[in-house]
């Protein structure tokens, strides 16, 4: 294979070396608390153990360690750091949001290992030009641009060794260190939370079945004048390796700077593509992370990528959320508290004051529902209210309930199109949009 000057950072692929790495993690951690309590001690205050965690050393420490072992352990970091609902402190939350763009990728000599493997000694025959170095690379792979013997341009997607194997054990090794004092309310079970991302990440690391999603999205989305879909390869294909075409795009970041109607238009299409998936194709892609959509500066449609988080949207849930849908567009106090206890935003035994609590959260998060004329993402202060309250919510340290898991993972996708219109800075008008799937007619307000 061709020398890659940058050789990355060695995939941790046994279980013992990743619980090493945890360990370090922990230790490191550990370390510094006690550093800052003695410091603490030194100068007379009492020691706080939530100050002591969440220091940015030790938050640095977590961050270069996920990122060392990727695979589930980062993935998990990753799916905590969106919008899920479940809120944790600010400190960690931005720790975690780095960790977005900071995967490494595996160094040339384990990528050769991973494809001796999968395509056998000399696979390099069968390419014209295969580029060892990705040009992306996330938590649980990375991806190279290849070009075949017979022409054919391509996005060759590697998974890095031991991610499937160590999912579970990675999971629960995260769950001890987010058990750690301060990080989360005493009385919160995220036990069904981490059961949801254990299942999700196996789905996930399943290059099989993200195969069987880019198809049926191919085909759900066919003849669209606003979407791309790269096409499969399945000659190229195995359970740790998935090849599509590979499509010349710019990251929708790039459009920033666009005309306020070109942003306008793809806010609104990517909008109204997480409602046919909730109330159309009962089939959602739930990663709403901004470099899984691209824009082709050419064609001017949005181009999707990355299909392993895909998952089924129960035809109850369905329905749940078309109820509070419709309640959210026309009011009514008791009724949009029935439509969230059903939903379990929160419980029976959750006390009213904080059931109310969560409620104004809710209202104030329709708000752009609420308007018949667009509503302007790029002026609005929302997302901050909503990241104030949620810290209020938060910093209840007797807050026990935890929305069920796929409530969670939806409504991260639902909280990642507010900030990708909200990066665009586009004028959307909502409001007639979310009425036509709510199977009634909706008055102007």
């Amino acid at each position: 294979m061709p020398r890659d000057e940058d050789q990355g950072a060695a995939v941790p692929t046994g279980r013992v070396g990743r619980l090493l790495q945890f360990g370090s993690i922990a230790t490191g951690i550990a370390g510094g608390v006690a550093a800052g309590g003695l410091r603490a001690l030194a100068q007379g205050k009492r020691p706080d153990a939530a100050q002591l965690l969440l220091t940015p050393a030790n938050m640095l420490r977590l961050t270069d360690g996920l990122s060392h072992l990727r695979g589930a352990a980062l993935k998990l970091g990753q799916m905590l750091s969106m919008d899920t609902g479940l809120v944790l402190p600010d400190e960690l939350t931005a720790v975690l949001g780095r960790m977005r763009d900071d995967a490494r990728h595996m160094p040339p000599k384990q990528l050769q290992a991973v494809l001796n493997a999968e395509w056998g000694a000399g696979w390099y025959t069968r390419f014209a030009r295969f580029d060892v170095r990705p040009f992306a690379a996330a938590s649980i792979g990375q991806v190279h641009r290849a070009v075949t013997r017979d022409g054919r341009d391509l996005a060759i997607k590697v998974q890095y060794p031991g991610v499937r194997a160590s999912i579970d054990s990675d999971v629960d090794n995260m769950a001890t260190l987010l058990r750690l004092p301060g990080v989360l309310p005493r009385a919160m079970d995220i036990a069904p939370l981490l059961a949801e991302a254990k299942r999700q990440l196996h789905a996930e690391a399943d290059y099989a079945a993200e195969a069987g999603h880019l198809q049926r999205f191919g085909a759900l989305l066919a003849g669209s004048d606003i979407f791309a879909l790269p096409e499969l390869h399945a000659d190229l294909c195995t359970p740790q390796v998935l090849a599509m075409t590979y499509l010349d795009s710019a990251p929708l970041d790039s459009l920033v700077t666009a005309p306020q109607e070109t942003r306008d238009r793809v806010a609104k299409a990517l909008i109204e593509l997480v409602l046919q998936e909730l109330f159309v194709f009962g089939l959602m892609q739930t990663d709403p992370n901004l470099a899984n959509y691209r824009h082709d500066p050419k064609t001017g449609r949005i181009v999707l990528l990355d299909f392993g988080a895909v998952q089924p949207v129960a035809p109850d849930l369905v329905a749940d959320f078309r109820a509070l849908a419709r309640v959210a567009l026309q009011g009514g106090t008791d009724e949009t508290r029935a439509a969230m206890l059903r939903i379990g935003y929160f419980g029976p035994a959750t006390p009213p004051h904080r059931q109310a609590l969560i409620q104004s959260m809710f209202e104030v998060a329709m708000t752009p529902l609420r308007q018949d004329t667009p509503f302007d993402f790029g002026r609005s202060d929302l997302l901050e209210r909503l990241r104030d309250m949620g810290l209020a919510i938060g910093n209840d340290r007797d807050l026990a309930h935890v929305p069920p898991a796929a409530t969670l993972f939806l409504h991260r996708k639902i909280g990642g199109m507010y900030l990708m219109a909200a990066k665009l800075r586009a004028r959307v008008a909502l409001r007639a949009m979310v009425a036509r799937h709510c199977d009634s007619d909706i008055a102007p307000r």
